[in-house]
């Protein structure tokens, strides 16, 4: 199989890190975290631009109908830079729409910017869980009341449309039950708590306290909700995946960057026999988790969904673990330096441990990868 990047996708990648390299560089980065809301509307702007918006989104809503494979390189790119806008939020719900085929209105303003999007799925109960739903919703005579309380909805504040997972009732965890509603963010009893997390980023707790849905709000088939919620969750999980290869690639070569430079003895520390061995360990480490991160976004068409579950949670596992690795050592071999907010690699080590916890750790992966029926130990 042929695992070179087509010349479009060069091409696309190439433009995204022109892009970061003028106007997302380190300082801008951190001014924007530093600012009231988080988030930049130029750099927002700059990515409809682009066209980062418009790939994954269907051509029939005026998108370009991007494969996973696509996304990987649009990620890679955005990881490498750092970037806190909340464009993942946005296509990892806006995949929530394009699975149920609805809200095609919804799917065509991500297209052009207009709209943002988040997914309000994990409980404070839940943890790794995302079958571990106390959120409730009733049905009513013009559809849905919600009630119930979501945490640390990545970019939940930013966004004008929620992805809520909730249950009819019945068991706490069971697959049956569960459906997927969208939510319009500003509709009465909604409450959203905003805050920043350790890399940046912004989250937010929300409440839901009887709020009306029409019947149109509901994703999908009423049998068909943790289908539709373990399609999206392995998508998404690809995505980050596909990040956190950007983000090594950048931690390493900020780390080769100052092996380099800063010197000890009167010669570069780089000179070090036994730092360049710890130097390509950490390189084998980002080959061994940038292939399974491609071969989860291949495997995202796969029509078996027991291949496709055992692939995503193996690049998760895998990729898990070359990111501590690589994080751990590069602010090692920073010295006392690496944990300062001064320097990039700091804020690349505090993003990875992130993407190690979202969306399922690396224990809760190797958890599922052998909760397949088709595991053979061995």
């Amino acid at each position: 199989m042929n695992f070179d990047f087509s010349q479009e996708q060069i091409q696309f990648a190439d433009a995204l890190r022109r892009w970061a390299n003028q106007d997302y560089q380190f300082e801008q980065r951190k001014h924007i975290i530093q600012s009231a809301s988080g988030t930049s509307d130029h750099a927002w702007a700059a990515l409809t631009e682009l066209g980062a918006l418009a790939l994954p989104v269907p051509e029939d809503q005026g998108g370009f109908n991007g494969s996973a494979v696509d996304m990987l390189v649009l990620m890679q790119e955005l990881g490498r830079a750092l970037v806190v806008e909340p464009y993942f939020a946005t296509v990892f719900a806006a995949e929530f729409l394009k699975l149920a085929k609805a809200h095609f209105d919804i799917l065509e303003q991500v297209a052009t910017g207009q709209t943002k999007l988040a997914a309000a799925l994990y409980e404070a109960q839940s943890r790794h869980e995302a079958y571990d739903i106390k959120t409730t919703f009733t049905p009513s005579a013009d559809g849905y009341v919600l009630n119930g309380k979501k945490t640390v909805v990545i970019h939940g504040a930013q966004a004008d449309h929620l992805i809520v997972s909730a249950r009819a009732g019945g068991d706490q965890f069971a697959a049956k039950g569960i459906m997927l509603f969208l939510v319009d963010a500003r509709s009465a009893g909604v409450n959203r708590r905003d805050y920043r997390t350790l890399d940046g980023m912004r989250a937010a707790d929300i409440s839901f306290e009887q709020v009306q849905l029409p019947a149109i709000a509901l994703l999908g088939r009423e049998d068909g909700g943790a289908d539709l919620l373990d399609a999206a969750l392995d998508y998404g999980t690809t995505l980050l995946c596909a990040e956190a290869v950007g983000i090594m690639e950048a931690t390493i070569a900020a780390t080769l960057e100052y092996l380099k430079t800063r010197q000890q003895f009167g010669v570069p520390i780089g000179k070090f026999q036994v730092l360049q061995h710890r130097m390509a360990d950490m390189y084998m480490e980002l080959e061994q988790a940038r292939s399974m991160a491609m071969l989860a976004a291949v495997k995202q068409t796969s029509a078996n969904t027991q291949e496709r579950k055992r692939t995503v949670s193996a690049a998760k596992a895998r990729v898990g673990q070359a990111a501590r690795l690589i994080g751990q050592q590069a602010v090692q071999l920073h010295g006392g330096m690496g944990v300062t907010n001064e320097l990039p690699v700091a804020h690349m080590f505090k993003r990875l441990t992130m993407i190690e916890l979202s969306l399922g750790d690396t224990d809760h992966h190797l958890t599922r990868f052998i909760a397949q029926s088709d595991f053979v130990p061995a």
